[in-house]
Formats: C-alpha cells, sequence, structure tokens
C-alpha cells in the first residue's frame, strides 16, 4: 500500500498509490460450467473480491467467458497460462490479463517472448485491460532459470530468478508506454516471497504489486503461512493487492477472503506475523488452490488425506499434492514427494522421478511406503 506505486484501475476498482488493499480469489468450477463459474464470481464479489480471476485454458473456455459477463457485475481476471493466443478472444469481456512469463514458451516456441507480450499488450490497450505480470518461482521461464536457480535448488536463486523475470518484463512493457500493469512474485515458500517481493519493490517502487503465496495450502496452516509471508510486506508498505490461496472447495472460496481481512486487520494493529519466530510443520504440506484446471475434485479430500497420513511422521519432509497439469509437473519435481493428481489417477514421484500412477484409493499407502523406506 506505498503511496509511491502508481494508481491502476481494474474495471471498477483502483488500487495502488497509497488505496486501500484489493482483495482478490478465483473460482474453482470448470470455465464452462456458464452458470456455476458465474454465480461464484457474484458471490465472491459480494463477499469483497474486488478481482475475482477465472482459468482459460480452451478456445471453449474462453468462449463462455462471453455469458459468464453478462451474468455477473464482479472485476473479472483471466488466467492465461499456456495459450497466451487466447488473450485476443477474452479480452472484450474481461478487466485484467494475466500471463506468466514462464509459461509464454509453451504456444509458438520459434517467437521471441517479446513479440508475444507486445501482443497481449496491444490487445490489453484496446480492451481496456489492465495487466498482470504473474512470476511463479515454480514456473520459472527456462531461459531465464539455471538448476542452480531453480526452487529446490535454492530457495534464494530461484527468488533472485524470479525478480530478474519481473524486472525483464516490466521493462519491456514500459518500452511499449503502456503503464496500466501490475506485478507478482510468488512461491510456495514464505521466505522466498518476502526476499522476492522486497527486492522488486527496491527496484521498482513505482508498480503495483499484487501479494500471495501460492498453493499456500489447507487452512489452518495455509493462512499461516501467507500471514508470515505477506503481513511484514504490507506493515512495510509493499504490496498493494492480494489473495491467500486455500486448498478449499469453491463452495468455501470465500474463506480465502476472510483470512485476506484477518491479515490487514492484523497489520492495522501491529499484530505482525514474525517470519524468524515461525515453526513450521516437521511435514511441509503443498498443495494447490483448486481452481477450474483440476482435473478431479478428489483433489481436494487427498490433500486432506495426505496430511492426515503424515501427522506422525518425524522425518523433514516436503510433499506436494498438486491438482492439475500447469504447476503440477513444476512443483511436484522440487519436493522430496510428489502427487500430481490427474482425472482418474495421481501420478506419484520422488524428486524428479516418477514412481507410477496410482488411483485415488491407493496413492496414500503407496506414498507411505515411499516414507518409511527414506
Amino acid at each position: 500500500m506505498s503511496p509511491a506505486t502508481r494508481i491502476i484501475r481494474v474495471g471498477t476498482v483502483k488500487f495502488g498509490g497509497g488505496l486501500p488493499i484489493v482483495l482478490q480469489s478465483m473460482t474453482a468450477t470448470k470455465t464452462t460450467d456458464v452458470h456455476r463459474t458465474a454465480e461464484t464470481c457474484q458471490r465472491l464479489a459480494d463477499a469483497g473480491a474486488g478481482i475475482v480471476r477465472i482459468a482459460v485454458d480452451t478456445q471453449n473456455d474462453a468462449n463462455a467467458l462471453r455469458e459468464i459477463r453478462t451474468k455477473t457485475t464482479a472485476n473479472l481476471s483471466v488466467d492465461l497460462q499456456e495459450n497466451y493466443r487466447l488473450a485476443e478472444t477474452v479480452a472484450p469481456f474481461v478487466d485484467k490479463i494475466r500471463y506468466n512469463p514462464g509459461h509464454l514458451h509453451h504456444a509458438e516456441p520459434e517467437l521471441p517472448w517479446q513479440t508475444k507480450v507486445d501482443r497481449i499488450v496491444q490487445i490489453a490497450r484496446q480492451y481496456d485491460c489492465a495487466l498482470r505480470i504473474g512470476v511463479n518461482c515454480g514456473s520459472l521461464d527456462p531461459l531465464a532459470a539455471s538448476p542452480a536457480t531453480h526452487l529446490g535448488a535454492a530457495q534464494v536463486g530461484a527468488a533472485n530468478a524470479a525478480v530478474n523475470s519481473a524486472l525483464q518484463h516490466a521493462e519491456f512493457i514500459d518500452s511499449l508506454e503502456f503503464d496500466r500493469y501490475c506485478v507478482s512474485i510468488k512461491s510456495s515458500d514464505p521466505r522466498a516471497v518476502l526476499r522476492a517481493n522486497r527486492q522488486f519493490a527496491a527496484r521498482r517502487p513505482d508498480v503495483p504489486i499484487h501479494l500471495g503465496l501460492t498453493e499456500a495450502g489447507l487452512p489452518p496452516t495455509g493462512i499461516e503461512k501467507s500471514r508470515v509471508a505477506l503481513e511484514p510486506l504490507l506493515a512495510e508498505g509493499i504490496g498493494d493487492t492480494l489473495r491467500v490461496s486455500l486448498t478449499v472447495p469453491n463452495d468455501r472460496k470465500a474463506e480465502e477472503l476472510d483470512a485476506g481481512r484477518l491479515i490487514l486487520q492484523n497489520v492495522a494493529s501491529g499484530t505482525v506475523a514474525d517470519i524468524d519466530a515461525w515453526q513450521p510443520d516437521i511435514v511441509n504440506i503443498v498443495s494447490c488452490p483448486s481452481c477450474a484446471r483440476v482435473e478431479n475434485e478428489q483433489f481436494i479430500s487427498l490433500a486432506e488425506q495426505v496430511r492426515d497420513a503424515v501427522k506422525g511422521v518425524k522425518v523433514p519432509l516436503t510433499i506436494a499434492v498438486m491438482g492439475c497439469r500447469v504447476n503440477g509437473p513444476g512443483e511436484t519435481d522440487h519436493a522430496d514427494i510428489g502427487l500430481w493428481c490427474g482425472k482418474s489417477l495421481v501420478n506419484l514421484k520422488q524428486g524428479e522421478t516418477l514412481i507410477g500412477s496410482f488411483g485415488y484409493d491407493e496413492v496414500i499407502a503407496k506414498m507411505l511406503g515411499l516414507i518409511a523406506a527414506r
């Protein structure tokens, strides 16, 4: 909430320049389910979400936005991950476009990223959309991240690489004379989030920042992890919007807004979480927030089963439970044990090694076998 950042508009809300923090959340319905998605958007807006994000992966998802837009007054942000080319289809019906620099190479890999970002910016300009440069430490641009800087090899290196990526993209968008953008630099590690956002804010105090701990996990642990990452930043005047990314089903998404309000209340009252006093769980469970990309809604109950199954484990471990193909491969690569969930099977991994694919009803036993063998 730094007064130094410029003010940008997303639909009917403005943030930056010392204005109040805007809370965000995200739908967890299939985007093509127009009725449920629009209902969720409106319910979250009514609950206090200044911006609601929707995932778009396919042309059918993009086409659904036309009708969704007519059924909700929420300020909509579209999440483009692996197909930047859908920006033109969705832009007329949303207020903000979020792209991930680490995923631009998936579509038309022969084109330089600058060409793709230039196209996104021109579309945003044409359709009155704001932009978010959404950098994720778990899916860094392959050209920007060497093995030594990847998450899991070194959190410090990952944070530095993420900051460099954000700075590079911000500078390029500046060169296009477009200033209606914000930046997010996220990680599942609270210390990486603190380090990266402090670095970026020091280098670009003019750019509004969206704060979040990606894949914070199940409440209440996910709320505590988000607190230790975000409250110190907000207390330092860093951050203009935020989302607490919890692993909860669609009908409980408003809990993300409640957690965001708790964080803002703590900062306002001076009861800011101290990361140096934070005692993380012996088994660190990284689980993504449910969204439209989740292929099987059993993913959430599986994450809960993992949490319950490892309560007695005394060996420090990181277990990643991921619900889709977008962040699933990368995040599970960097965990001691990974469960990357598909439609009917769960890919069980040990680091980057695939152990096998198992049914939802059998993978917990297989996971415990891996832990026992360590």
